[in-house]
């Protein structure tokens, strides 16, 4: 199924859901940033809640803030009973350390799920996850390859491939040429997260069964492209725009249910 058709059934499921429900859930986007990249997510993600009944507010706070007001902040929402959840938007200014920020986030409010205690996966390798499944995508004793090692996407997803009983690699800056066209050649599922447009090109080999999912979006003059060059010789790849994005806001708004209740 193609990744738009997925996301808008499930969405229609989640609606349902919602309109039952005697208090709808609630949610609060803090950002700090004007990344054109930051405003496209945030966006999306407003659109999202709006189309699902869920109550969302956006609290957009000038890049002068400091992290002590961050942090005031933050523990305020952490205390608001009303909140169901909330997310501080990546990247923050450099001035903000985005660990402490991540750490001050209470684990019951978290709804992006990166606090170490939370409950819930990061958003884009749970959307990933639940996409895969959806597809009937084998992945026991299958071989995963998961190209980056970011603690947002890179080593929660191989984490979950290897809890799906995947026989999971992690390839990344330091990976040699030929152990990278050794792996590849050999995968059933590849997983590519590094932020550098078209590493993954017609220059490997590839199984024809294989599945590739690009979790990429480098911007230039011509448009967002992913790290995959499009139409490899695979069975299935996501495409960029259009792909994990949307993947990682639904997962958002799942995440986000799972607070609620």
């Amino acid at each position: 199924m193609i990744i738009k058709e997925y996301v808008k059934a499930r969405k229609v499921e989640l609606k349902d859901l919602i309109a039952k429900m005697d208090r709808k859930p609630t949610l609060v986007i803090v950002q700090i940033n004007d990344d054109p990249a930051s405003n496209a997510y945030v966006k999306g993600k407003l659109k999202d809640s709006a189309e699902l009944g869920v109550e969302a507010k956006l609290i957009k706070l000038p890049e002068s803030t400091t992290e002590k007001e961050l942090l005031k902040l933050v523990g305020k929402l952490n205390k608001n009973k009303k909140l169901d959840g909330f997310l501080v938007q990546m990247p923050l200014p450099k001035h903000i350390n985005e660990d402490t920020i991540k750490l001050a986030i209470s684990p019951e409010k978290d709804v992006d799920g990166f606090h170490p205690l939370s409950k819930l996966n990061p958003c884009t390798p749970q959307g990933i996850m639940n996409y895969l499944k959806a597809e009937n995508v084998e992945l026991k004793g299958k071989n995963a390859v998961v190209i980056g090692r970011s603690n947002i996407v890179g080593k929660p997803m191989a984490k979950m491939l290897l809890a799906e009983s995947s026989n999971v690699t992690v390839l990344h800056s330091k990976t040699t040429r030929p152990d990278f066209e050794r792996y590849i050649a050999n995968a059933d599922i590849i997983v590519v997260a590094t932020g550098k447009q078209g590493i993954l090109d017609e220059s490997y080999k590839y199984k024809d069964s294989a599945v590739i999912v690009d979790v990429g979006i480098n911007r230039d003059e011509t448009g967002l492209h992913g790290d995959a060059v499009p139409n490899l010789p695979v069975r299935l790849q996501t495409p960029v725009p259009g792909g994990v994005g949307l993947l990682t806001r639904l997962a958002l708004m799942e995440n986000l249910l799972k607070l609620h209740k």
